[in-house]
């Protein structure tokens, strides 16, 4: 595939947003970010983007009451900054069709949990621990997948597992679970550029 032209989806801190930007820092991800943008304007993803001089943008539901204009604009603004590869960093809406169709198969999600297992709608964040929690799993982690039209669906791209403890909290969890998809995130991309992952 050869180097990646990122386009970034972040509606909070943009943790993961980070950790894929300091990978291409470091030399271990052969990728360019080329924008991002939210849906939130206090998003601490834009601080990010604009401390590493990154283009970025509020783009929401307030200027585009229309869904469909809100989706053909963030379209837009990706093909300007010559996007080829979109990245969901917690971004908290569903991406629309437009974006989906002209980046088929080139748009990333991670979720905190091991898909098929809690995934689909509503399932986000703690919501996520708590039902692994809950259900007295022994195993937990993070999955990079492919976005479809349908929540946490697409085709699995990598999963990362770490064990739960018997005296694992929602925060805990969450907290070992994000160190491994601060890692996990930057790796799939990788394997995408190189051309180890076949989108």
């Amino acid at each position: 595939m050869g180097k990646l032209y990122l386009g970034f989806l972040a509606s909070r801190g943009g943790s993961n947003l980070q950790a894929i930007i300091d990978a291409i820092k470091e030399g271990k991800l052969d990728a360019v970010p080329c924008v991002v943008i939210s849906n939130n304007s206090n998003a601490f993803a834009l601080e990010r983007a604009r401390r590493e001089g990154i283009p970025c943008y509020h783009i929401s539901s307030k200027h585009y009451p229309d869904e469909n204009e809100l989706d053909e604009a963030i379209l837009q603004t990706m093909l300007r900054h010559n996007v080829d590869t979109v990245v969901l960093a917690g971004y908290m809406k569903k991406v629309g069709n437009k974006l989906l169709q002209h980046f088929k198969n080139r748009v990333l999600n991670i979720h905190p949990a091991l898909l098929p297992k809690y995934g689909g709608k509503g399932m986000y964040g703690e919501f996520v621990h708590k039902a692994v929690l809950e259900a007295g799993e022994k195993e937990s982690g993070c999955t990079v997948h492919l976005v479809d039209e349908i929540y946490d669906h697409g085709r699995i791209l990598g999963q990362s597992v770490v064990p739960v403890y018997p005296d694992d909290t929602v925060e805990s969890l969450a907290a070992r679970v994000l160190e491994q998809e601060h890692k996990l995130y930057p790796q799939i991309l990788q394997k995408i550029a190189s051309g180890e992952i076949v989108l």
